[in-house]
């Protein structure tokens, strides 16, 4: 007999939602204040050191605006890097953005180089640009585009690429400032791809590796003696991987390679880990009796230094859709001419690394949760394939010549190995397959449910029944939200762009 509930029930039940409410709109405000302050720091900054140049006031705008840019990379973009880890549970929320906001800053800071590309991906021809005001107003116009779109889709709950966003940005406000045939069409074709290209890779990596652990090391029968032998590869293929990927992409600002250098450090890297490795896991799994948790424990390490970094590489490579912008408004202020690489201002590189962090930690935590945990459900094993997925996909799609997104690669992974649970666990339903403990089984409280409806209704008891066997281990509604998501950001980033350029021009003549 289940209790009616009493008005004062009901009435506390809406209290509790109003004091929720409250304290979110609160924390919120809060939040916001902060993001204030720190672009008005950005704003007095430079109107104290440059407030008696010619056109201080659009180098403090120009500033703002990159500030602004930079708190929404790290709102939406690092939540790949270190979602995983979170909804795993390897990494507390709070523990994760400490991790990534000193890694973003110093990725930025140490490895960021100190000449930017100003023209992201050479999206248009700057020689067509009529004069280096014309090219300033652009490159504004821009950098709030791109930032504008990335504050909506976070608000919208979608992770989408950064890149693809300035991108969007610089080619429609190119193609207001000169035209249409300003526009590098082609290479706006392999960006094209590679909305297709980075998610289904980076899913068959991902899923790929977590099936070799399954079949390897869950589905036998001493899942303790497979862990040992296996595990140390694993760990040692990740190294590896890591090593390669932030010498092609964190470090190559600063330290260039050759590509058998990479490879050679690569393989050094697998064997200098290996042998530690093997002996550490050996040493943990002395007690264990085969749990999967117990195996999942083993992968825990591993999966926080990945988190670290990416969001080191991270910093590196993409403060520089906050920054490129900036410098090339700074330098084209700065010189009067039209920059295609333009030195970075130390104050301009702060902006970007204090401007992420930021980012990550006032807003981060909405993108962090759905990329970690809304999605599919991940334990460290299927977090760790995650991780490793977005090295590998960055160096086979390097080596091949293909362009990727690293957020498309991360949620990609995600999308990778919620499927294959799926398709695992119909599968093994469908043959009448022993289900494994901790392989997606029914709990025992549906197990229970069913046998007691078996009781009192077969039919609804088979109902249910097949109702379990179906079970999504995917949400489907985050998969078409994103999916529109990436498909709209490029031409939303376009129209976004031209129309503030118009809007600068006009304000400016």
């Amino acid at each position: 007999m289940v209790a009616k509930k009493t008005a004062l029930d009901k009435d506390l039940k809406w209290q509790r939602r109003m004091d929720a409410g409250v304290g979110e709109t609160a924390s919120l405000s809060a939040k916001l204040g902060l993001a204030l302050v720190f672009l008005l720091a950005c704003s007095a900054f430079v109107a104290f050191h440059m407030g008696g140049l010619p056109q201080s006031g659009f180098l403090i705008a120009a500033a703002v605006i990159g500030g602004y840019m930079a708190l929404n990379i790290g709102a939406n973009d690092v939540a790949n890097n270190v979602g995983p880890a979170v909804g795993s549970k390897a990494l507390t929320m709070v523990g994760a953005l400490l991790i990534a906001a000193v890694f973003e800053a110093a990725g930025a800071i140490i490895a960021g180089g100190d000449v930017v590309g100003t023209i992201k991906n050479g999206i248009i021809d700057p020689t067509q640009m009529p004069d280096a005001q014309t090219f300033v107003w652009a490159m504004m116009a821009a950098l709030l585009a791109a930032a504008l779109w990335l504050n909506l889709a976070t608000w919208l709950g979608a992770p989408v690429s950064t890149t693809h966003s300035i991108v969007g940005g610089v080619m429609g406000a190119g193609m207001a400032a000169v035209g249409i045939d300003a526009v590098n069409w082609p290479t706006m074709g392999t960006i094209a791809a590679s909305w297709v290209i980075s998610p289904v890779l980076g899913g068959v990596i991902a899923a790929g590796f977590l099936a070799f652990i399954k079949f390897r090391i869950l589905y036998t029968d001493n899942r303790v003696e497979a862990a040992r032998k296996w595990v140390p590869i694993l760990v040692g293929v990740m190294v590896s991987a890591f090593t390669m990927y932030l010498m092609m992409k964190g470090i190559s600002k600063v330290w260039k390679t050759e590509t058998w250098q990479v490879v050679l450090i690569g393989i050094g890297a697998f064997f200098v880990t290996l042998f530690p490795v093997r002996k550490a896991v050996l040493r943990a799994s002395r007690s264990m009796t085969g749990r999967r948790k117990e195996i999942a424990s083993l992968f825990r390490i591993p999966l926080i230094v990945s988190a670290a970094l990416l969001s080191f590489a991270h910093g590196s490579n993409d403060v520089a859709n906050a920054i490129g912008p900036l410098a090339a408004i700074v330098s084209g202020v700065d010189s009067g001419q039209i920059v295609t690489s333009a030195p970075i201002p130390i104050w301009v590189m702060v902006i970007g690394a204090i401007g992420i962090s930021a980012g990550l930690i006032l807003f981060g935590p909405k993108l962090i949760k759905t990329v970690g945990s809304k999605i599919t459900k991940l334990d460290p094993i299927r977090a760790y394939t995650v991780a490793l997925s977005a090295a590998l996909t960055v160096i086979v799609a390097s080596a091949l010549g293909l362009p990727v997104s690293s957020t498309h690669i991360a949620v990609g992974a995600v999308f990778g190995v919620g499927f294959l649970r799926e398709t695992l666990s119909h599968r093994r339903r469908v043959d009448n397959a022993p289900m494994l403990v901790g392989e997606d089984t029914e709990t025992d409280e549906q197990k229970q449910h069913i046998e007691a409806l078996r009781q009192l209704d077969p039919a609804q008891a088979e109902k249910a029944e097949k109702k379990l066997r179906k079970r999504l281990l995917v949400r489907r509604r985050y998969a078409v939200t994103i999916a529109t998501a990436w498909v709209i950001t490029v031409p939303a980033g376009a129209f976004l762009g031209a129309l503030l350029f118009f809007t600068i021009r006009g304000i400016m003549l």
